[in-house]
């Protein structure tokens, strides 16, 4: 069933103009005759001409408005400068009533154009189907289609006009939640290196548990790829990296590294390089975002540690393709544990706490419980020291000085950290980034 409805009235064409509010008043008409029993929420999008205010608009429309009485209430105007304003703000409406599918009610020319928007805008959690502007004298149109909005088709000049006027609108919109916030830790040496760990302010994403500074999409998010692109340009300015040469993990919950400079694996929890300017990154939304700097060899290291990858050696492997790919000595690498999920808060099943129990006893507690308690950061560290390195030359939760702590528990500071053990699937993401200055 049709949760929501977009009329799109943007750019009509000229001959259509004057006949705006008929158009609309029919177009309602049909909304209303359909959704007798359910109405959906209706969004009028329109241009907002230069010069003009956003009332003049909407007064221009409220004649064709009036009278709908089931739809009363659900209708609301949306007036914009551009279409990427106009939808990005419907999206907004949209995502705070948890609305998903959508029917897009458009001049035929504007199909195309609308398409690659939305396929920007939106992710596959939404799903949209279109109809035609014109009088419609029956219900069939509000049935959900069976197919879905295929791939654009526009020119690729047409695509890239839309692209950056996507991207403009996104980097005028004011960061949330308060200023851009990093990480960093003292014990990687920041004249060879830059490196940090982010938090959840800063950025432009809106959805609670997604704001502000979320730097992963997915299919089953709501963030689509071009606001976590957006957000990280704004670490990129702020952390002094280059975002366009910035290579994060592909995530696949084990123990595969990727080279920098050789095949790319399909998926990898780990990356390293020995290239200056090139920044790694590993995602944490309560897995361990782990850093990995040899300040001798000049090499460093990034990977993504859940408890899966953590069982698996995901640490020591990424250890083990710096020492083997650029000769650097496991007592001069240095590994610091980011913001994750704590023994305070993290539990497994019983059977998966056991493996942690061989590690060390310590890392399990509540070992006789259904669901035990479980340290990832602990056992990771037993893991490296086991491995090689050094103890000193790792920084996590257990440090003395809690001045210096940069290993918070994700799940315990919903103002600092994502976390997807309490926020639930659609999680924001926080990562740990390295590279070698120039």
């Amino acid at each position: 069933m049709v949760e929501a409805v977009l009329i799109d009235l943007f750019s009509l064409p000229a001959k259509l103009q004057n006949n705006i509010q008929g158009l609309l008043h029919s177009t309602l008409e049909t909304v209303e005759k359909c959704s007798s029993i359910h109405a959906p929420c209706v969004y009028v999008m329109c241009c907002q001409r230069q010069g003009s205010e956003k009332i003049d608009e909407q007064e221009f429309l409220f004649p064709a408005l009036r009278g709908f009485q089931s739809l009363n209430r659900r209708v609301e105007v949306i007036c914009a400068h551009t279409t990427a304003a106009a939808l990005y703000t419907i999206k907004q409406r949209l995502d705070e009533k948890d609305l998903s599918i959508i029917k897009v009610i458009l001049p035929t020319i504007r199909k195309d154009l609308m398409k690659v928007y939305i396929d920007h805008l939106f992710t596959a959690v939404y799903q949209f189907e279109f109809e035609d502007l014109q009088v419609v004298s029956d219900c069939e149109s509000l049935q959900i289609s069976e197919t879905q909005h295929e791939g654009q088709t526009l020119p690729l000049q047409d695509v890239a006009h839309i692209q950056s006027e996507i991207q403009m609108y996104l980097e005028s919109l004011p960061s949330l939640k308060g200023e851009l916030t990093i990480l960093r830790s003292s014990l990687i040496p920041d004249d060879i290196f830059l490196h940090g760990f982010t938090t959840r302010t800063g950025g432009i994403s809106y959805i609670p548990t997604l704001s502000s500074c979320n730097l992963f999409s997915s299919s089953k998010r709501r963030d689509p790829q071009v606001v976590v692109k957006e957000n990280l340009r704004r670490l990129a300015n702020a952390a002094g990296f280059n975002p366009e040469a910035f290579h994060r993990v592909k995530i696949d919950h084990a123990n595969a590294v990727c080279i920098m400079g050789k095949t790319e694996p399909d998926n990898y929890d780990g990356i390293v390089t020995n290239q200056k300017g090139v920044t790694l990154a590993a995602p944490g939304a309560d897995c361990i975002p782990v850093l990995f700097a040899d300040p001798v060899r000049k090499a460093c290291g990034a990977a993504h540690s859940g408890w899966k990858g953590t069982l698996l050696g995901v640490s020591m492997a990424t250890v083990n393709a710096m020492v083997s790919e650029y000769g650097c000595n496991m007592k001069d690498i240095l590994v610091v544990l980011g913001p994750s999920v704590g023994p305070c808060c993290y539990k497994l099943p019983h059977e998966s706490a056991k493996e942690f129990h061989r590690i060390d006893p310590k890392c399990v507690r509540l070992f006789d419980s259904a669901s035990p308690y479980i340290d990832i950061r602990r056992a990771t560290r037993i893991l490296l020291e086991r491995g090689g390195i050094l103890p000193e030359n790792i920084q996590d939760d257990s440090i003395t000085d809690q001045n210096q702590n940069i290993t918070f528990c994700t799940a315990c500071h919903p103002d600092k950290f994502y976390s997807h053990f309490r926020d639930g699937t659609n999680f924001g993401t926080q990562i740990g980034f390295i590279s070698i200055k120039d």
